[in-house]
């Protein structure tokens, strides 16, 4: 993959730290407010939060809705691209949290072994 493919840069942006939160978090047809997303994800900095959502936003995965109201309501919820995206990623989470034990396991014989060579 190419430094230059559009393919890299998108998926940077699906597999960041906070796009992959955010993609879970909205996928099945959730729309969540600004501060219920943050709530939801944890320790994200609104400044993240706010780059990250205009990414996935730039990039067709997410749906930003602004409401004509005082004071302002705005919702954020997944495109069709951004479910089908949304769904992929929860499948890596799903194989993440079956495997999670094996390369825990695997980390601490490492550890073991470079730290008994050292």
């Amino acid at each position: 993959m190419d430094a230059s493919c559009p393919e890299r840069g998108i998926l940077e942006h699906v597999t960041s730290r906070w796009g992959v939160l955010v993609l879970i978090e909205l996928h099945g047809g959730r729309t969540r407010r600004f501060s219920e997303l943050r709530r939801s994800i944890g320790i994200v900095t609104e400044k993240m939060l706010t780059q990250t959502l205009r990414t996935l936003e730039r990039d067709g995965f997410v749906l930003r809705r602004a409401l004509p109201v005082i004071p302002p309501h705005v919702t954020y919820s997944l495109t069709p691209l951004g479910e089908e995206a949304a769904s992929r990623v929860r499948s890596l989470s799903e194989w993440t949290a079956t495997h999670a034990q094996e390369v825990l396991a695997a980390r601490e014989s490492y550890d073991a072994s470079a730290s008994g060579a050292a």
